[in-house]
């Protein structure tokens, strides 16, 4: 395996991906740049760059739970992972984009180092097996810092990061906070697939949510209700009470699949379907180490963003 680049951010120019929907979930994809405003801590900048086109070039990190969370739907999640590295990189996006996987368990390892190459992943995703403890945040420190570089990261192309797993972890050397901060200097967007299952509490949820959001991502959540669009789910009773299906069931199964396609295809979409703004902050002398940055629409109304909440400027 090729040996890993240690990677470094300076900030001269902030990337900004933005993903806007409507009132109903549904990507608002024909705005310009003259829609959009952005603030760095309150001051508004000029935009210098904006580009709304699909299939942007990207490099995607895929980041998959080994641990023993992983156990009761691991077969699902293990196909859901590979059909979502086939979808970005695979067909209309060859070239443009590029990836890489990290998989953690007790340890984080970088599994597949950068490549175009969509059956290099698939392959070492399909021989994996979960066992052991989570060091979800070391995976991410991994994979912010020690990947072989594409020309032209973090600008273009831009850094994403897919987690697949319910957001534990008891094995990492790392922090949340640190982890966050890397993602955040390294100009990172992180999505994530959580594997919770139906029915068990995820006390770790929330840092899912945090590392999404903060860097203008999202969580898509396949297993959440797997029963909420079977008939008889509270509803009519059953021998087995509310639950119309049982796992196991044809239907259990059905409805997981359907559930996973659509975790995958919201997934993809957020990373192909987002307009790109850039700019070169007006006030270079701020002694401030992290800066804030807001977004507006000033043209539409009930629109929703996501986009990242700031970025770091200098080298730690």
């Amino acid at each position: 395996m090729p040996e890993a680049a240690q990677i470094r951010v300076q900030v001269n120019e902030v990337i900004v991906p933005i993903t806007v929907t409507d009132d109903k979930g549904r990507f608002v994809s024909n705005l310009d740049a003259k829609d959009f405003q952005i603030f760095e801590d309150g001051k508004e900048q000029r935009i210098a760059y904006f580009n709304r086109e699909r299939n942007q070039p990207v490099v995607v990190g895929f980041l998959l739970d080994l641990s023993n969370s992983s156990r009761l739907h691991w077969k699902n999640f293990q196909e859901s992972a590979k059909e979502l590295v086939w979808n970005l990189l695979e067909d209309e996006r060859a070239g443009k984009y590029s990836g890489f996987l990290v998989t953690y368990g007790n340890d984080a390892e970088l599994a597949v180092n950068t490549t175009n190459d969509s059956g290099r992943i698939t392959d070492r995703i399909q021989k994996l097996k979960p066992g052991g403890g989570a060091a979800l945040y070391d995976a991410i420190y991994l994979a912010c810092t020690q990947h072989k570089l594409v020309h032209g990261e973090p600008i273009e192309p831009r850094r994403v990061l897919v987690i697949i797993g319910d957001g534990g972890d008891n094995s990492s050397k790392h922090t949340l906070d640190q982890v966050l901060e890397i993602a955040q200097r390294n100009l990172v967007t992180i999505y994530a697939m959580s594997t919770a299952a139906y029915g068990f509490q995820n006390t770790a949820a929330g840092n899912l949510t945090r590392l999404a959001e903060e860097t203008g991502g999202r969580v898509v959540y396949p297993l959440e209700n797997v029963y909420s669009e079977i008939s008889g789910y509270l509803s009519t009773p059953s021998d087995d009470g509310n639950y119309a299906i049982g796992v196991g069931t044809g239907g259990y199964a059905s409805a997981v699949a359907k559930n996973m396609f659509n975790a995958i295809v919201n997934v993809a979409g957020e990373v192909t379907t987002q307009y790109i703004l850039r700019y070169t902050p007006a006030n270079t002398d701020s002694p401030k180490q992290f800066r804030n940055i807001k977004v507006e629409v000033k043209t539409l109304a009930n629109v929703k963003l996501r986009y990242r909440k700031g970025y770091y400027p200098y080298a730690p």
